[in-house]
């Protein structure tokens, strides 16, 4: 009877994207529920953070620095406009559109990253720090080896 190799046993059981949206689910939970207490998505607070950090900013750019499409962020804007957080309006001729951020938006985002840094605060607790700071260099990592392969598709 043939005896598993070495190479053999460490292979990864079960499928990788399936068990990193499990922990993103898992992840995105503890976020989700914290930054509802400012009501919140957490799409909304990291587009918020965004524009507060670039803007003004063209959608495209922001778009792009979000690492997002551009329907999926114009879907998201419309609620921040709406809500009075952020405004579009004219860029640098008249084609042209800048986001920027309103002082409600201001204050709603300094209101939310009290929720953000109490989630985690929580998830360091639960984890460690230890182990969040590995998971991030992980992460890190990863995404840098998988750059070409996102940069390259649909490239022929």
């Amino acid at each position: 009877m043939d005896t598993p190799t070495k190479a053999h046993k460490a292979r990864p059981q079960g499928c990788t994207n399936f068990k990193l949206r499990q922990l993103l689910r898992r992840v995105a939970h503890l976020y989700d529920a914290e930054l509802a207490k400012a009501g919140l998505k957490t799409t909304q607070y990291s587009l918020l953070s965004h524009v507060l950090k670039l803007g003004p900013i063209r959608p495209g750019d922001l778009a792009r620095a979000m690492g997002m499409d551009a329907s999926t962020l114009t879907r998201n804007l419309k609620l921040l406009v709406e809500a009075g957080w952020v405004v579009v309006g004219a860029g640098e001729d008249a084609r042209s559109r800048l986001v920027s951020i309103t002082d409600a938006g201001r204050d709603k985002r300094a209101e939310a990253q009290r929720h953000w840094h109490a989630a985690q605060q929580a998830l360091n607790e639960q984890l460690g720090v230890e182990r969040v700071m590995a998971l991030h260099a992980l992460v890190d990592e990863t995404m840098d080896l998988l750059v070409p392969t996102i940069e390259g598709e649909g490239d022929e």
